[in-house]
């Protein structure tokens, strides 16, 4: 019984993070623009994003919200703000070439800012709390043993962290790159479009709880 609810918070959590959202554009393009090993930074910083959104649900912050609805309005505007912000700064540099290093030369982003915004982009919608809340109350048993406080989370890193490893590997192949490079304008503003009209979306929906 309590192999199968976590087989089932597994699969529920696979479905959702292939869901491509504001965490898939930015692993992408951060795995394109920069490195391989800042992709998967990035996706590590997302992993931590999805495990300590499954701690507050385990830890019941669905009815924290609830009863002062304030806090998550407060909450999805932020969140909306910085995907707005993010989505900013993508359209402004997507005239500006595209700055790879080469051989030993340095990068802008450091590793760090990598995972900081990886981290930052997965947590900008406290939605996905609510979402995940949602899922465990349907799918854990009545009674939560006392280890799935720390399987829970854990698994929900290494899903979110697992898939977007393998976006990051995949997109910062040479191939993949060199498209990028042709099309970076249009793309850029695609990815910078989206991720305004996502922040947008969050803050609109604030307001019509």
């Amino acid at each position: 019984m309590l192999l199968s609810s976590l087989i089932a918070i597994a699969a529920v959590l696979v479905m959702g993070v292939m869901s491509p959202g504001p965490s898939f554009i930015y692993v992408a393009r951060t795995a394109v623009v920069h490195s391989r090993m800042h992709g998967l930074v990035t996706a590590l910083g997302t992993g931590v994003g999805a495990a300590t959104f499954a701690m507050m649900a385990m830890l019941g912050l669905q009815k924290v919200l609830n009863a002062v609805p304030e806090l998550f309005i407060g909450l999805k505007i932020a969140g909306g703000a910085y995907l707005i912000w993010v989505g900013i700064k993508i359209f402004r540099g997507a005239r500006q070439p595209m700055a790879i290093a080469v051989g030993g030369e340095k990068r802008e982003l450091s590793l760090w800012k990598a995972f900081r915004d990886g981290l930052l982009t997965q947590l900008s919608n406290p939605k996905t709390a609510i979402v995940f809340a949602s899922i465990f109350t349907a799918l854990l048993p009545a009674n939560i043993p006392t280890a799935f406080y720390y399987i829970v989370p854990v698994m929900s890193f290494v899903i979110d962290a697992g898939w977007y490893s393998l976006v990051a590997l995949v997109l910062s192949a040479e191939k993949p790159r060199r498209v990028y490079l042709r099309i970076k304008g249009a793309v850029d503003r695609t990815s910078a479009t989206v991720l305004g009209i996502l922040g947008v979306k969050l803050i609109y929906t604030s307001f019509s709880r």
